[in-house]
């Protein structure tokens, strides 16, 4: 049940005159700073709210995990860029969510059970069903097409090893522009013990979570911190920031998630959520979510943008 208090925030968003942002829809933005921790130290200290596009934004047209897609997203709103990393039968690490390839291609199958030619002959489709004229990219792709251009935020499936990603990360000379997500402290540690230089982000609940972090000697400069999808807590953020790690939250989840109530009502609260001290949220619905943290954030422009620039 969500508490009244979040009620009382969300009443609260639509309170004072929204600002203009200064963002063309249709002209590419590029979110790619030069340095990540510094980047996302600058968004906590100022209090500014950037966007992340679950599985790179799909919209009717385009499907998730494209390269077509991601500049599609881009071309409407700055915004980080999550996609899901598996592996081929011949160990070629690629983009799909699902084990099988049923629900996002024209094909039928595991995707273990498949080559890379294989799976790069069949044909993406949209969440309608609609097949399209776009093919399951490589992990290697995604991150060469990123350079310039984007922040990729790196959701592991089953059956990956982290070692393995981060070897294409350090091919690529990627370091700069991904987020490596992982879902509990101890995961956590064995990627930073792997690769100390990367952005991370964990699972993290409450206080004692914190602590443990420090416990582990995890750099708190490498870290993001994912406080779930059941309604923001303002403590716990204030908390992660003054320990200086970046609070995260999303409001996907599919049937009754915040961006399916949001849609519903017809009432965009993302910033009401961001409010409440985060630095990120993640969303099914990055242009809406975009649009109502700027309309806002009384900012002149994107105020993510404002810390590109942060060394």
């Amino acid at each position: 049940m969500r508490r009244a208090l979040l009620a009382c925030v969300l009443a609260l968003a639509s309170c004072g005159p929204p600002g203009a942002a200064n963002y063309s829809a249709g002209e590419a933005a590029a979110l790619a700073p030069s340095d990540l921790p510094a980047f996302f130290d600058c968004l906590r200290e100022r209090g500014h709210t950037v966007v992340a596009a679950h599985r790179g934004g799909p919209a009717p047209g385009y499907a998730e995990n494209a390269i077509e897609t991601f500049e599609h997203t881009l071309s409407r709103t700055p915004a980080l860029l999550e996609i899901d990393i598996a592996r081929t039968r011949d160990d070629v690490l690629v983009l799909m969510h699902d084990d099988t390839v049923d629900r996002t291609t024209n094909g039928r199958g595991d995707v273990s059970d498949l080559s890379l030619a294989q799976l790069q002959a069949l044909s993406l489709e949209d969440e309608d069903g609609r097949v399209l004229d776009a093919r399951v990219p490589t992990l290697r792709e995604a991150l060469a097409w990123a350079a310039g251009r984007a922040i990729l935020e790196l959701d592991v499936k089953r059956g990956v090893a982290y070692e393995d990603v981060i070897a294409e990360i350090r091919a690529a000379d990627a370091a700069d522009r991904v987020v490596f997500i992982t879902y509990s402290l101890g995961a956590a540690d064995r990627v930073h013990a792997l690769a100390p230089d990367l952005m991370i982000s964990v699972a993290m609940e409450d206080a004692r979570d914190l602590d443990e972090l420090e416990r582990r000697d995890i750099d708190p400069t490498r870290v993001l911190a994912w406080t779930g999808i059941d309604e923001p807590n303002t403590a716990l953020n204030i908390a992660l920031a003054q320990r200086g790690i970046e609070p995260m939250f999303g409001t996907l989840g599919g049937r009754d998630s915040w961006d399916e109530r949001f849609a519903r009502e017809g009432r965009d609260q993302y910033a009401a959520f961001a409010e409440t001290g985060l630095t990120l949220i993640s969303t099914d619905r990055p242009v809406e979510a975009g649009e109502d943290i700027d309309a806002h954030d009384g900012a002149d422009g994107v105020a993510a943008l404002q810390c590109l620039g942060a060394e």
